[in-house]
């Protein structure tokens, strides 16, 4: 973990240039360097712990990155506990919601604060995107058993699919391809002319599928200022919410000219079945309900299309609020269905995973069928021609059962100590642990709610993000020992 501190302490220091460019009260100066000096400081201090003849194993691997998430979120929160003056619980909600790339805000008057400080939110999503290990580990070298655990313990636990077999280079190409897709998207929102800095915001928080905007309006601020090119805008940022979604082990293949792949892949099939599908139900329902009409049609597409993805690729961007009456009680329950659904393993995306709710669904067809195959019929469950091993299925069945104990626990935590409905005490926590940001109640609520229920709901960020096993890790007696 000391090199990590050091690298955080790095990071701090990136905002400070825009202290400098915007000329920006000391105050922020001092929201950066102060937590910078901190983490080099303990980047120092631990390194005399260090011992060169550790041998990593999944466990222990699994607890370094679980207190690695912590500590980061611990110290990435010091800025916002400076810089804007926030208590220690919204500042450690708010580090802990970008470095997850959830999105859930307890900040308000976003258009006004500190352009350092709003970086900084987006510079966080962007690290926690694919990953702050992996980053680590792209801007290092390590042994490749090293290399190896971490990367496991910290990446989606059902695929170890790679581009090449070196985990290296493996975790390199998708860097690399994670920071081509951020410039582009950049390079284009420039060209359709929204504001630079504006431009770096929404890149460094669309790929990472995390949300976070400059404006408490999210995107739907621009058709709200009028600005000419808004319907561009949502179009680009639907496409590389789409493309953050996407395993970047595809993006590779396609880039390599097997376009093929974004269809037939198993996955992708599922994954774009599901969005046709909840997009054909909106659509149905806005036209019986004669929402929709000759006039409006690319309004309500472009709306319902931008909202869809947003949800199902867990970045949380809004053009319309959930709770407005653009989006009924049909489109309300089937966004509940993509929060749980999230995006494909390793994408940037957070959910149960599609590949995952499509292995559950073969394997309930497999039970129907027995009931009319011989009894001795064998039925292996193959995806892709590949047998899924038995202790896979099982790893399957704990993680979904237990992501929903952890959605039911968290929504009597919230009834409990709010005055929020039975839906949107459930919304809140589907939020967080599925990393996606949007809920059924106001951002005003959200800020208001009891330390005790935004605690629970940062326990549902971290093990969302790290898929549940590495936060449970850490209060295990026996893997400490």
């Amino acid at each position: 973990m000391s090199p990590l501190f050091i690298l955080l302490g790095i990071g701090l220091l990136i905002p400070i240039i825009f202290c400098v460019l915007y000329n920006e009260a000391q105050i922020y100066y001092q929201a950066f360097y102060i937590p910078a000096i901190l983490s080099f400081i303990l980047g120092f201090i631990f390194s005399f712990f260090k011992k060169d003849d550790i041998n990593l194993t999944l466990t222990n691997s699994m607890l370094i990155v679980g207190l690695s998430w912590i500590f980061f979120s611990l110290i990435g929160g010091i800025p916002f506990i400076i810089g804007l003056d926030k208590s220690f619980v919204d500042a450690f909600f708010e580090a802990v919601s970008g470095f997850t790339t959830t999105g859930i805000t307890v900040f308000q008057n976003l258009d006004s604060m500190a352009h350092s400080v709003l970086l900084w939110r987006g510079l966080i999503q962007w690290f926690g995107g694919l990953g702050i290990l992996t980053f680590f580990l792209f801007i290092t070298f390590r042994s490749e058993s090293e290399l190896w655990q971490l990367f496991t313990a910290e990446s989606h636990k059902i695929d170890t699919s790679r581009p090449v077999p070196n985990i290296f280079r493996s975790i390199k190409i998708l860097w690399l391809i994670y920071i081509l897709f951020t410039a582009v998207e950049f390079i284009l929102l420039i060209a359709f002319q929204m504001l630079p800095f504006d431009a770096l915001i929404h890149s460094l928080t669309t790929l990472s599928t995390g949300g976070f905007s400059n404006y408490d309006a999210s995107i739907g601020y621009y058709a709200l200022s009028g600005h000419p090119n808004y319907k561009v805008f949502e179009y680009i940022l639907t496409f590389f919410m789409l493309l953050g979604g996407i395993n970047f082990l595809i993006h590779y293949k396609v880039l390599k000219g097997e376009v093929k792949e974004i269809f037939t892949n198993f996955e992708m099939k599922y994954f774009w079945s599901i969005i046709g599908l909840i997009m054909f139900l909106i659509l149905s329902g806005k036209i019986v309900d004669q929402s929709l009409n000759l006039g409006n049609i690319e309004v309500v597409f472009r709306k319902t299309i931008f909202q869809v993805v947003s949800v199902m690729t867990t970045t949380g961007y809004g053009t319309e609020s959930l709770t407005s009456g653009f989006f009924p009680a049909l489109s309300r329950q089937l966004f509940l269905f993509l929060m749980l659904v999230g995006g494909c393993v390793g994408s940037t995306a957070g959910g149960i995973k599609v590949v995952r709710i499509a292995i559950l669904n073969k394997l309930f067809g497999r039970e129907i069928k027995k009931f009319y195959l011989p009894k001795r019929a064998i039925m292996p469950l193959k995806v892709e021609k590949k047998l899924i091993p038995r202790d896979e299925i099982y790893k399957i069945a704990a993680l979904f059962f237990f992501w929903l104990v952890i959605v039911l626990v968290g929504g009597i935590i919230t009834a409990l100590f709010s005055d929020l409905n039975a839906f949107q005490s459930v919304s809140g926590m589907f939020s967080a642990m599925g990393n996606i940001g949007p809920f059924y109640f106001s951002v005003d609520k959200m800020a208001s709610l009891s330390p005790i229920i935004k605690l629970t709901y940062i326990f549902g960020m971290l093990a969302g993000r790290l898929e549940i096993l590495p936060v449970f890790i850490i209060f295990t007696r026996k893997a400490w020992k």
